[in-house]
């Protein structure tokens, strides 16, 4: 490790602090000047690793006329100011499956995707119905009782998704990426009645394998929702719980007052929540034989996305992948955390998501923001830069390969409505609320470039099924309509396909190192490199041309105002990817 001091501070000795997380002093590293130019001194140390966790760290500088600290303030230094510098002490064999570095995901919200045939319903959880129409919309009005029941069906399903298991191949889909799919009531189908069930609406047990099986003989993996916080209130879990103190499920459950107050998530009543320290569930889910996690596994799935991963445990998390690998060593765990998974403190705990191993990755919303603020033109590429570089330097190189990069999702508005109006409002208001063909295509416009950014950094690509094909909505339900089969923006699709065959035929993509060379003024450039390959990405903001040399072919660009051999000149919204 090395810092670069300027020759005008006359420094006589520079020294590391280490600091355990909770900020107790653990030692100091005494660095040695190493080099000088006109300029600066470079100062030099080195130390053993620690057990693994997360520490802190700062510099202490002496100068022949006084001594100060020097912490990291943004992507630069201050005396005296600022924030230290974090530390991930991670074991050796750290290792994630080697499918997932930099591949190409598609999300898929299964009643909405499409439909093929119609299921045996018999056994479906009333009340619900189906929509006559596929284009109808959601429901999102309250019922007579206030009560938003998201009980209105399209009749997607699982041999829909395989029906267009074509579709996504030639799209370049890596890894199908499937919300809740086991019995329940809602649409959404995160308030489980039957872990072990496939949804009757969605299909069964053997369409699942069969899914799996056409899948995989294409090259994708198939990566479920694990939903493990809490139940549905209509579950035979919880209601033979509410029924006897005796029953084996009781204990599951955190009763305030048995058996009409309990814990529930976000106070949704009809979502009870786990006990996720109780043995008899954690074999349920995870230890036994037959485990759920297992068992859909040994069907086909090749890896869980863990529902609000910081209300589940360490240790839960922990033995749930070391159960996942010993079924199939090369099983996928991705986390739910919106925020910086390497130093979160959830419910007043430091998770130990990377420095314990418990995680290959997680969702990336802290990225998600930071492109799309930069998009809209709120953030002159300073934030964008910070952002990339702050999870570049927390994460585990490994981690950082297969972080699974979101522009839209089920749960924010789909990224062609945030881009044009991030407005949030009540559902009523959101309703009406429509875009004319003038600000749509202003809208696709920008969401090319988010898109790029997005395929451009360092992760898997993940595409909320249909916004390759211009599809638009606020937020939940209106982000959740039906796949416009037969209305999709071709376009749109072959920007994505080509995209996606970019990503998958680049080693710097898939597994490059990153790192911002600029950013600012609305410019953005950073250079992913890999041993055979170095690329450098760049986009223009502003709406002053940005001329650059280079010495490089151009794999992709978009909105250039002139491209030589020797200089790219990018306008407002341009944006291209040159290999060095």
């Amino acid at each position: 490790m090395h810092i670069e001091i300027p020759v005008s501070c006359r420094t006589v000795r520079t020294e590391l602090r280490l600091l355990r997380e909770n900020g107790e002093y653990l030692r100091s590293v005494l660095f040695l000047k190493q080099s000088e130019t006109a300029l600066y001194e470079t100062w030099g140390g080195e130390f053993s690793a620690c057990e693994p966790g997360l520490y802190f760290y700062e510099f202490f500088i002496t100068t022949e006329k006084e001594a100060f600290r020097l912490r990291k303030q943004g992507n630069d230094t201050n005396m005296e100011a600022g924030e230290l510098w974090q530390l991930s002490v991670i074991a050796q064999e750290y290792a994630v499956p080697e499918w997932a570095k930099g591949a190409v995901m598609y999300q898929i919200f299964p009643d909405r995707f499409a439909a093929c045939g119609r299921c045996d319903t018999a056994q479906k959880l009333q009340p619900y119905w189906v929509h006559e129409s596929w284009n109808e919309m959601p429901v999102w009005q309250p019922n007579e009782k206030g009560e938003i029941l998201n009980n209105d069906f399209f009749g997607g399903n699982l041999n829909g998704i395989r029906e267009k298991l074509d579709y996504l191949q030639r799209l370049g889909v890596q890894i199908l990426y499937l919300n809740p799919i086991f019995m329940a009531f809602s649409t959404h189908r995160y308030d489980t009645y039957d872990y072990q069930r496939i949804d009757p609406m969605l299909g069964t047990e053997e369409d699942f394998r069969l899914l799996c099986e056409q899948a995989h003989t294409r090259g994708m993996k198939v990566v479920l929702d694990g939903v493990f916080s809490h139940v549905g209130s209509r579950s035979p879990y919880f209601q033979q719980a509410i029924e006897s103190k005796n029953s084996p499920f009781y204990p599951w459950f955190r009763f305030k007052h048995w058996p009409d107050q309990y814990e529930c998530w976000w106070g949704i009543t009809t979502l009870p929540c786990i006990d996720k320290n109780n043995d008899d569930y954690v074999n349920y889910i995870i230890e036994d034989k037959d485990s759920v996690v297992s068992r859909w596994i040994q069907l086909g799935a090749d890896g869980w996305r863990l529902d609000v991963a910081d209300e589940l445990p360490d240790s839960f998390v922990a033995k749930l992948k070391r159960r996942i690998r010993q079924v199939k060593p090369d099983a996928l765990l991705i986390g739910e955390v919106w925020e910086d998974a390497s130093n979160k403190i959830a419910y007043d705990v430091r998770r130990r998501y990377f420095v314990d191993n418990e995680l290959d990755s997680v969702m990336n919303y802290p990225w998600q923001k930071a492109i799309l603020r930069y998009v809209r033109g709120e953030d002159g590429g300073e934030g964008l830069g910070e952002s990339i570089m702050t999870l570049a330097e927390n994460y585990p190189p490994d981690v950082l390969n297969c972080v699974m990069n979101v522009l839209s999702t089920h749960d924010t508005p789909r990224a062609i409505t945030a881009l044009v109006d991030p407005r949030d409002g009540e559902r009523e208001e959101l309703a009406r609320r429509t875009m004319s063909m003038e600000q749509l295509e202003f809208g696709k416009k920008r969401f090319c470039l988010a898109a790029f950014l997005q395929f451009m950094l360092p992760g898997i690509a993940c595409i909320y099924y249909g916004d390759e094909a211009g599809m638009t909505g606020y937020r939940d339900p209106f982000n959740r309509q039906t796949y416009p089969w037969g209305g999709e923006d071709e376009r749109l699709i072959s920007f994505f396909t080509e995209l996606v065959a970019l990503k998958k035929s680049s080693e710097a993509l898939r597994e490059g190192s990153v790192t911002v060379l600029e950013a600012g003024q609305g410019r953005l450039m950073f250079l992913r490199r890999s041993k055979n390959q170095a690329l450098a990405v760049l986009a223009n903001k502003s709406d002053r041309p940005w001329s650059v040399p280079h010495s490089g072919r151009m794999l992709m660009g978009g909105n250039l105002l002139s491209y030589t051999a020797g200089t790219v000149v990018l306008g407002q919204d341009g944006y291209c990817v040159i290999e060095k």
